[in-house]
Protein backbone atom coordinates (compact mmCIF):
# COMPACT_ATOMS: atom_id res chain seq x y z
CA UNK A 1 0.00 0.00 0.00
CA UNK A 2 1.49 3.13 -1.09
CA UNK A 3 0.42 5.56 0.82
CA UNK A 4 1.11 7.77 4.49
CA UNK A 5 0.83 5.79 7.48
CA UNK A 6 -2.89 7.22 9.72
CA UNK A 7 -2.30 7.07 13.33
CA UNK A 8 -4.45 4.16 14.87
CA UNK A 9 -6.71 6.99 16.55
CA UNK A 10 -7.86 8.45 13.57
CA UNK A 11 -8.43 5.12 11.53
CA UNK A 12 -10.07 3.42 14.49
CA UNK A 13 -12.47 6.81 14.13
CA UNK A 14 -12.85 6.73 10.61
CA UNK A 15 -13.99 3.16 10.45
CA UNK A 16 -16.56 3.04 13.21
CA UNK A 17 -18.19 6.43 12.46
CA UNK A 18 -18.57 5.77 8.73
CA UNK A 19 -19.42 1.86 9.37
CA UNK A 20 -22.21 3.67 11.74
CA UNK A 21 -22.81 6.24 8.84
CA UNK A 22 -21.80 9.14 10.82
CA UNK A 23 -19.53 12.34 10.03
CA UNK A 24 -16.41 11.75 11.76
CA UNK A 25 -14.71 14.69 13.40
CA UNK A 26 -10.89 13.80 12.42
CA UNK A 27 -8.99 12.43 9.45
CA UNK A 28 -11.50 14.04 6.99
CA UNK A 29 -8.56 14.73 4.85
CA UNK A 30 -8.11 11.35 4.31
CA UNK A 31 -11.27 10.59 2.39
CA UNK A 32 -12.39 14.00 1.34
CA UNK A 33 -12.93 13.65 -2.50
CA UNK A 34 -14.91 16.17 -4.83
CA UNK A 35 -16.28 19.20 -3.42
CA UNK A 36 -13.46 21.07 -4.85
CA UNK A 37 -15.27 24.26 -5.88
CA UNK A 38 -17.46 24.13 -3.03
CA UNK A 39 -14.53 24.09 -0.66
CA UNK A 40 -12.44 27.21 -2.82
CA UNK A 41 -15.14 29.46 -2.71
CA UNK A 42 -15.41 28.87 0.90
CA UNK A 43 -11.92 29.13 1.50
CA UNK A 44 -12.00 32.62 -0.25
CA UNK A 45 -14.78 33.47 1.83
CA UNK A 46 -12.75 32.73 4.89
CA UNK A 47 -10.05 35.40 3.48
CA UNK A 48 -12.57 38.03 3.76
CA UNK A 49 -13.41 36.94 7.29
CA UNK A 50 -9.77 37.54 7.85
CA UNK A 51 -9.96 40.51 6.47
CA UNK A 52 -12.88 42.00 8.77
CA UNK A 53 -15.77 40.63 6.60
CA UNK A 54 -18.38 38.45 7.61
CA UNK A 55 -20.25 35.85 5.76
CA UNK A 56 -23.71 33.87 5.60
CA UNK A 57 -23.73 30.61 3.93
CA UNK A 58 -26.88 27.97 3.91
CA UNK A 59 -25.47 24.37 2.69
CA UNK A 60 -28.65 22.19 1.80
CA UNK A 61 -28.66 18.78 0.16
CA UNK A 62 -30.80 16.25 0.50
CA UNK A 63 -29.83 13.32 3.78
CA UNK A 64 -26.71 12.02 3.04
CA UNK A 65 -25.52 13.84 0.10
CA UNK A 66 -22.64 15.04 2.49
CA UNK A 67 -23.72 18.36 4.20
CA UNK A 68 -22.39 17.35 7.35
CA UNK A 69 -19.60 15.57 6.07
CA UNK A 70 -18.49 19.01 4.39
CA UNK A 71 -19.27 21.63 7.42
CA UNK A 72 -16.88 18.84 9.34
CA UNK A 73 -13.77 19.27 6.63
CA UNK A 74 -14.42 23.19 6.52
CA UNK A 75 -14.37 23.35 10.05
CA UNK A 76 -10.88 21.67 10.17
CA UNK A 77 -9.46 23.66 7.31
CA UNK A 78 -10.73 26.87 9.11
CA UNK A 79 -8.78 26.08 12.41
CA UNK A 80 -5.91 25.66 10.56
CA UNK A 81 -5.71 28.39 9.23
CA UNK A 82 -6.32 30.35 12.88
CA UNK A 83 -9.86 30.73 13.13
CA UNK A 84 -11.80 29.99 16.64
CA UNK A 85 -14.68 27.77 15.46
CA UNK A 86 -17.98 26.26 17.08
CA UNK A 87 -20.43 23.79 16.21
CA UNK A 88 -23.69 22.48 17.16
CA UNK A 89 -26.87 20.64 15.89
CA UNK A 90 -30.21 22.32 15.84
CA UNK A 91 -32.91 19.88 17.74
CA UNK A 92 -35.91 20.50 19.22
CA UNK A 93 -34.29 21.33 22.63
CA UNK A 94 -31.89 24.07 20.69
CA UNK A 95 -33.04 26.48 18.44
CA UNK A 96 -32.34 29.63 17.31
CA UNK A 97 -35.15 31.62 20.04
CA UNK A 98 -37.79 29.66 21.85
CA UNK A 99 -40.11 30.43 24.96
CA UNK A 100 -38.21 27.76 27.10
CA UNK A 101 -34.22 28.23 26.51
CA UNK A 102 -33.63 26.74 23.37
CA UNK A 103 -31.89 29.77 21.86
CA UNK A 104 -29.73 29.53 25.23
CA UNK A 105 -29.52 26.11 24.71
CA UNK A 106 -27.71 26.24 21.49
CA UNK A 107 -25.20 29.22 23.04
CA UNK A 108 -24.35 27.04 25.20
CA UNK A 109 -23.79 23.87 23.25
CA UNK A 110 -21.64 26.16 20.32
CA UNK A 111 -19.66 27.50 23.18
CA UNK A 112 -19.30 24.34 24.75
CA UNK A 113 -17.76 23.07 21.14
CA UNK A 114 -15.46 26.01 20.66
CA UNK A 115 -12.28 24.99 18.94
CA UNK A 116 -9.29 26.04 18.01
CA UNK A 117 -5.76 24.17 16.27
CA UNK A 118 -4.26 23.84 19.50
CA UNK A 119 -7.90 22.81 21.01
CA UNK A 120 -9.60 21.30 17.96
CA UNK A 121 -12.13 19.03 20.18
CA UNK A 122 -13.99 22.04 22.06
CA UNK A 123 -13.64 23.06 25.81
CA UNK A 124 -11.26 26.12 24.26
CA UNK A 125 -13.18 29.10 25.70
CA UNK A 126 -10.91 29.34 29.01
CA UNK A 127 -7.73 28.13 26.60
CA UNK A 128 -8.13 31.31 24.74
CA UNK A 129 -8.09 33.66 27.45
CA UNK A 130 -5.14 32.04 29.42
CA UNK A 131 -3.18 32.66 25.62
CA UNK A 132 -4.39 35.71 25.28
CA UNK A 133 -3.15 36.83 28.94
CA UNK A 134 -0.07 35.05 28.62
CA UNK A 135 1.10 36.72 25.52
CA UNK A 136 0.03 40.01 26.96
CA UNK A 137 2.19 39.32 29.71
CA UNK A 138 5.43 38.40 26.91
CA UNK A 139 4.76 41.58 25.01
CA UNK A 140 4.79 43.79 28.16
CA UNK A 141 7.90 42.46 29.29
CA UNK A 142 9.49 42.64 25.69
CA UNK A 143 8.62 46.28 24.91
CA UNK A 144 9.03 47.65 28.39
CA UNK A 145 12.30 45.84 29.54
CA UNK A 146 10.14 44.21 32.41
CA UNK A 147 11.48 41.23 34.53
CA UNK A 148 8.40 38.68 35.51
CA UNK A 149 9.11 39.11 39.12
CA UNK A 150 8.71 43.18 37.98
CA UNK A 151 5.89 45.01 40.00
CA UNK A 152 5.23 47.37 37.18
CA UNK A 153 4.37 44.35 34.76
CA UNK A 154 0.78 43.57 35.96
CA UNK A 155 -0.11 46.89 35.97
CA UNK A 156 1.01 47.15 32.70
CA UNK A 157 -1.01 43.88 31.41
CA UNK A 158 -4.23 45.20 33.01
CA UNK A 159 -3.80 48.79 30.71
CA UNK A 160 -3.10 46.01 27.47
CA UNK A 161 -6.26 44.40 28.45
CA UNK A 162 -8.31 47.73 28.98
CA UNK A 163 -6.82 48.62 25.99
CA UNK A 164 -8.53 45.96 24.00
CA UNK A 165 -11.59 45.48 25.89
CA UNK A 166 -12.57 49.35 25.93
CA UNK A 167 -12.94 48.83 21.87
CA UNK A 168 -15.80 47.14 22.34
CA UNK A 169 -17.47 48.70 24.87
CA UNK A 170 -19.55 50.74 21.89
CA UNK A 171 -20.80 47.64 21.07
CA UNK A 172 -24.02 46.19 22.23
CA UNK A 173 -23.33 44.75 25.59
CA UNK A 174 -20.00 45.39 24.74
CA UNK A 175 -19.44 47.52 28.29
CA UNK A 176 -20.85 44.31 30.49
CA UNK A 177 -18.91 41.68 27.99
CA UNK A 178 -15.60 43.68 28.69
CA UNK A 179 -16.02 43.89 33.27
CA UNK A 180 -16.58 39.76 32.77
CA UNK A 181 -13.16 39.89 31.01
CA UNK A 182 -11.63 42.04 33.23
CA UNK A 183 -13.03 40.25 36.30
CA UNK A 184 -11.67 37.09 35.04
CA UNK A 185 -8.27 38.33 34.80
CA UNK A 186 -8.70 39.70 38.47
CA UNK A 187 -9.16 36.44 39.29
CA UNK A 188 -6.61 35.23 37.41
CA UNK A 189 -4.08 37.71 39.04
CA UNK A 190 -4.89 36.88 42.16
CA UNK A 191 -4.92 33.16 41.86
CA UNK A 192 -9.14 33.49 42.95
CA UNK A 193 -10.70 30.35 41.45
CA UNK A 194 -14.34 31.29 42.71
CA UNK A 195 -14.03 34.95 40.70
CA UNK A 196 -12.67 33.04 37.45
CA UNK A 197 -15.19 30.58 37.92
CA UNK A 198 -18.18 33.38 38.40
CA UNK A 199 -16.61 34.93 34.71
CA UNK A 200 -16.33 31.96 33.02
CA UNK A 201 -19.88 30.73 33.74
CA UNK A 202 -21.23 34.22 32.95
CA UNK A 203 -19.29 33.84 29.11
CA UNK A 204 -20.60 30.55 29.01
CA UNK A 205 -24.59 31.39 29.64
CA UNK A 206 -25.01 29.44 32.33
CA UNK A 207 -26.51 32.65 34.78
CA UNK A 208 -30.17 31.29 35.28
CA UNK A 209 -30.95 34.92 36.77
CA UNK A 210 -29.74 38.59 36.52
CA UNK A 211 -29.66 39.06 39.90
CA UNK A 212 -27.47 35.44 40.63
CA UNK A 213 -25.19 37.31 37.75
CA UNK A 214 -25.64 40.85 39.89
CA UNK A 215 -24.33 39.08 42.91
CA UNK A 216 -21.19 37.29 41.52
CA UNK A 217 -19.98 40.17 39.49
CA UNK A 218 -21.73 43.09 39.55
CA UNK A 219 -23.14 42.79 36.12
CA UNK A 220 -26.67 43.69 35.52
CA UNK A 221 -27.15 41.75 32.62
CA UNK A 222 -26.48 37.79 31.58
CA UNK A 223 -26.94 36.09 28.49
CA UNK A 224 -29.94 34.67 27.56
CA UNK A 225 -32.23 33.84 24.57
CA UNK A 226 -33.11 37.36 23.13
CA UNK A 227 -29.32 38.40 23.21
CA UNK A 228 -27.12 35.60 23.01
CA UNK A 229 -26.51 36.14 18.91
CA UNK A 230 -25.34 39.74 20.38
CA UNK A 231 -22.77 38.21 22.05
CA UNK A 232 -21.29 35.90 19.34
CA UNK A 233 -20.45 39.23 17.26
CA UNK A 234 -18.68 40.09 20.54
CA UNK A 235 -16.84 36.83 20.92
CA UNK A 236 -16.29 37.34 16.33
CA UNK A 237 -14.46 40.66 17.26
CA UNK A 238 -12.79 39.43 20.52
CA UNK A 239 -11.38 36.44 18.59
CA UNK A 240 -9.68 38.93 16.11
CA UNK A 241 -8.23 41.43 18.53
CA UNK A 242 -6.70 38.54 20.41
CA UNK A 243 -5.03 36.88 17.72
CA UNK A 244 -7.38 34.68 15.76
CA UNK A 245 -8.59 35.39 12.17
CA UNK A 246 -12.11 35.36 13.84
CA UNK A 247 -14.77 33.03 14.79
CA UNK A 248 -16.74 30.93 12.52
CA UNK A 249 -20.12 29.04 13.58
CA UNK A 250 -21.24 25.59 12.38
CA UNK A 251 -25.15 25.15 13.01
CA UNK A 252 -26.20 21.71 11.44
CA UNK A 253 -29.85 20.00 11.10
CA UNK A 254 -31.60 23.13 10.11
CA UNK A 255 -34.13 20.79 9.13
CA UNK A 256 -35.71 20.83 12.81
CA UNK A 257 -36.72 24.29 12.55
CA UNK A 258 -38.66 23.09 9.99
CA UNK A 259 -40.51 20.50 11.97
CA UNK A 260 -41.49 23.42 14.68
CA UNK A 261 -45.15 22.69 14.20
CA UNK A 262 -46.29 25.98 15.96
CA UNK A 263 -46.26 28.94 13.00
CA UNK A 264 -45.25 31.64 15.47
CA UNK A 265 -42.35 30.03 17.14
CA UNK A 266 -41.61 28.90 13.53
CA UNK A 267 -41.34 32.55 12.20
CA UNK A 268 -39.64 33.62 15.18
CA UNK A 269 -36.60 31.36 14.36
CA UNK A 270 -36.89 32.59 10.77
CA UNK A 271 -36.49 36.42 11.84
CA UNK A 272 -33.65 35.47 14.04
CA UNK A 273 -31.91 33.57 11.14
CA UNK A 274 -32.87 36.91 8.72
CA UNK A 275 -31.50 39.05 11.33
CA UNK A 276 -27.84 36.44 11.30
CA UNK A 277 -28.18 36.79 7.17
CA UNK A 278 -28.45 41.11 7.20
CA UNK A 279 -25.99 41.44 9.98
CA UNK A 280 -23.62 39.28 7.59
CA UNK A 281 -24.21 40.27 4.73
CA UNK A 282 -24.92 44.13 5.13
CA UNK A 283 -21.47 44.66 6.89
CA UNK A 284 -22.96 44.49 10.41
CA UNK A 285 -20.92 42.38 11.83
CA UNK A 286 -17.09 41.87 11.63
CA UNK A 287 -14.86 38.57 11.84
CA UNK A 288 -17.61 36.22 11.66
CA UNK A 289 -18.82 33.54 9.35
CA UNK A 290 -22.33 31.77 10.08
CA UNK A 291 -22.68 28.02 7.89
CA UNK A 292 -25.51 26.29 8.11
CA UNK A 293 -26.44 23.13 6.96
CA UNK A 294 -30.68 22.07 5.88
CA UNK A 295 -32.11 19.55 3.50
CA UNK A 296 -34.19 21.46 0.42
CA UNK A 297 -37.65 20.55 1.85
CA UNK A 298 -36.32 23.35 5.05
CA UNK A 299 -35.16 25.75 2.16
CA UNK A 300 -37.81 25.51 -0.25
CA UNK A 301 -41.22 24.80 1.00
CA UNK A 302 -43.34 27.29 0.47
CA UNK A 303 -45.35 26.71 2.84
CA UNK A 304 -43.39 26.06 6.10
CA UNK A 305 -39.63 26.55 4.84
CA UNK A 306 -37.72 29.03 4.46
CA UNK A 307 -39.39 30.06 1.09
CA UNK A 308 -42.83 30.35 3.40
CA UNK A 309 -40.87 33.64 5.18
CA UNK A 310 -41.26 36.01 2.34
CA UNK A 311 -38.10 38.41 3.35
CA UNK A 312 -35.65 35.09 3.61
CA UNK A 313 -36.56 33.50 0.23
CA UNK A 314 -36.14 36.93 -1.54
CA UNK A 315 -32.60 37.04 -0.24
CA UNK A 316 -31.78 32.91 -0.74
CA UNK A 317 -33.99 32.45 -4.73
CA UNK A 318 -31.25 31.87 -7.39
CA UNK A 319 -30.99 34.99 -9.54
CA UNK A 320 -31.98 34.16 -12.94
CA UNK A 321 -28.62 33.71 -14.56
CA UNK A 322 -27.48 31.52 -11.37
CA UNK A 323 -31.08 29.03 -12.52
CA UNK A 324 -31.04 26.26 -14.99
CA UNK A 325 -28.02 24.17 -14.54
CA UNK A 326 -25.43 26.91 -14.11
CA UNK A 327 -23.98 26.70 -10.92
CA UNK A 328 -22.87 29.74 -8.80
CA UNK A 329 -20.55 29.51 -5.51
CA UNK A 330 -20.74 33.18 -4.80
CA UNK A 331 -24.16 33.53 -3.30
CA UNK A 332 -25.32 32.56 0.34
CA UNK A 333 -26.89 29.29 -0.79
CA UNK A 334 -25.16 26.41 -1.65
CA UNK A 335 -26.68 23.34 -3.22
CA UNK A 336 -24.70 20.32 -3.01
CA UNK A 337 -25.32 17.65 -5.77
CA UNK A 338 -24.20 14.16 -5.53
CA UNK A 339 -20.70 13.26 -5.79
CA UNK A 340 -20.35 11.70 -9.64
CA UNK A 341 -19.38 7.76 -10.19
CA UNK A 342 -15.70 8.53 -10.40
CA UNK A 343 -15.70 10.30 -7.35
CA UNK A 344 -17.12 7.66 -5.26
CA UNK A 345 -14.72 4.96 -6.98
CA UNK A 346 -12.03 7.27 -5.55
CA UNK A 347 -13.33 7.50 -2.23
CA UNK A 348 -14.35 3.45 -2.14
CA UNK A 349 -10.19 2.86 -3.07
CA UNK A 350 -9.46 5.09 0.13
CA UNK A 351 -11.88 3.64 2.14
CA UNK A 352 -10.42 -0.02 1.70
CA UNK A 353 -7.04 1.15 2.47
CA UNK A 354 -7.88 2.58 5.44
CA UNK A 355 -9.65 -0.36 6.13
CA UNK A 356 -6.54 -2.56 5.83
CA UNK A 357 -3.77 -0.31 7.69
CA UNK A 358 -6.74 -0.34 10.57
CA UNK A 359 -6.82 -4.52 10.87
CA UNK A 360 -3.84 -4.66 9.79
CA UNK A 361 -4.12 -6.58 6.63
CA UNK A 362 -3.10 -6.31 2.79
CA UNK A 363 -5.95 -4.73 0.77
CA UNK A 364 -7.43 -7.55 -1.10
CA UNK A 365 -10.21 -6.22 -3.24
CA UNK A 366 -8.86 -4.93 -6.58
CA UNK A 367 -10.55 -1.91 -8.23
CA UNK A 368 -12.57 -4.13 -10.70
CA UNK A 369 -14.33 -5.43 -7.65
CA UNK A 370 -14.83 -1.88 -6.73
CA UNK A 371 -16.32 -1.32 -10.21
CA UNK A 372 -18.76 -3.87 -9.57
CA UNK A 373 -19.81 -2.80 -6.20
CA UNK A 374 -20.75 0.07 -7.66
CA UNK A 375 -22.66 -1.35 -10.37
CA UNK A 376 -24.86 -3.11 -7.79
CA UNK A 377 -25.21 -0.55 -5.61
CA UNK A 378 -26.18 2.31 -8.65
CA UNK A 379 -28.42 -1.13 -10.14
CA UNK A 380 -30.88 -0.91 -6.70
CA UNK A 381 -34.57 0.21 -7.80
CA UNK A 382 -34.90 3.75 -7.60
CA UNK A 383 -30.98 4.28 -7.01
CA UNK A 384 -30.84 7.21 -9.13
CA UNK A 385 -33.27 8.88 -6.62
CA UNK A 386 -32.84 8.03 -3.45
CA UNK A 387 -29.20 6.62 -3.18
CA UNK A 388 -26.53 8.59 -1.25
CA UNK A 389 -23.18 8.55 -0.64
CA UNK A 390 -23.67 7.68 3.19
CA UNK A 391 -25.49 4.10 1.99
CA UNK A 392 -22.99 3.69 -0.36
CA UNK A 393 -20.39 4.53 1.80
CA UNK A 394 -22.15 2.49 4.94
CA UNK A 395 -22.63 -0.71 2.55
CA UNK A 396 -19.26 -0.74 1.47
CA UNK A 397 -17.89 -0.72 5.04
CA UNK A 398 -20.44 -3.48 5.95
CA UNK A 399 -18.81 -5.53 3.18
CA UNK A 400 -15.68 -4.43 3.99
CA UNK A 401 -15.99 -6.23 7.28
CA UNK A 402 -17.77 -8.93 6.54
CA UNK A 403 -15.19 -9.78 4.07
CA UNK A 404 -12.49 -9.39 7.05
CA UNK A 405 -14.26 -11.52 9.79
CA UNK A 406 -15.82 -13.89 7.76
CA UNK A 407 -12.41 -15.14 5.50
CA UNK A 408 -14.30 -18.18 4.28
CA UNK A 409 -16.52 -15.70 2.29
CA UNK A 410 -16.31 -14.56 -1.40
CA UNK A 411 -16.67 -11.33 -2.62
CA UNK A 412 -18.60 -12.63 -5.74
CA UNK A 413 -21.06 -14.68 -3.43
CA UNK A 414 -22.16 -11.24 -1.80
CA UNK A 415 -22.28 -8.91 -4.50
CA UNK A 416 -24.50 -11.83 -6.41
CA UNK A 417 -26.67 -11.39 -3.83
CA UNK A 418 -27.18 -8.14 -4.16
CA UNK A 419 -27.65 -8.35 -7.62
CA UNK A 420 -30.06 -11.17 -7.40
CA UNK A 421 -32.13 -8.83 -5.13
CA UNK A 422 -32.37 -6.14 -7.89
CA UNK A 423 -32.94 -8.74 -10.58
CA UNK A 424 -35.97 -9.94 -7.77
CA UNK A 425 -37.28 -6.47 -7.72
CA UNK A 426 -37.16 -6.07 -11.63
CA UNK A 427 -39.54 -9.03 -12.38
CA UNK A 428 -41.89 -7.72 -9.47
CA UNK A 429 -42.96 -4.47 -11.11
CA UNK A 430 -45.60 -3.99 -7.88
CA UNK A 431 -43.48 -4.99 -5.60
CA UNK A 432 -40.74 -2.62 -7.26
CA UNK A 433 -42.89 -0.46 -6.71
CA UNK A 434 -44.33 -0.53 -3.24
CA UNK A 435 -40.79 -0.62 -2.13
CA UNK A 436 -39.94 2.57 -3.95
CA UNK A 437 -42.81 4.20 -2.42
CA UNK A 438 -41.60 3.38 1.09
CA UNK A 439 -38.06 4.56 0.17
CA UNK A 440 -39.92 8.02 0.02
CA UNK A 441 -41.95 7.82 2.95
CA UNK A 442 -38.68 6.96 4.97
CA UNK A 443 -37.63 9.86 3.10
CA UNK A 444 -40.43 12.04 4.07
CA UNK A 445 -41.46 10.57 7.40
CA UNK A 446 -38.26 12.84 9.05
CA UNK A 447 -40.87 15.60 8.49
CA UNK A 448 -43.94 16.47 10.88
CA UNK A 449 -46.28 17.47 8.25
Amino acid sequence: MNQVKIPKRMTTALVHSLTAGVVPRIGLEHIAVGRKDEIESILREMDNIAEGGAAFKLITGRYGSGKSFLLQVIRNYAMDRGFAVADCDLSPERRLVGTKGQGLATYRELMSNLSTRTRPDGGALEVMLQRWFSLLQQNAMKDSNLRPDDPALQPEVERRIFEVTNEMVSMVHGFDFAKVLAAYWNGYKMADDERKQAAMRWLRGEFATKTEARKALDVGVMIDDDNWYDYMKLWAEFAAKIGYKGLLLFIDEGVNLYKISNSVSRQSNYEKLLTMFNDTMQGKASHLGIWMGGTPQFVEDERRGLFSYDALRSRLIEGRFGSGGMRNFTGPLLRLEMLSHEEILVLLQKLRDIHAMHNDYVPTLADGQLVRFMEAAIGRLGADKLLTTREVVRDFMDLLNTLHHNPESDFEDLIGKMSSSVSSAASNPSAAKSDESAAVDDVLAEFDL
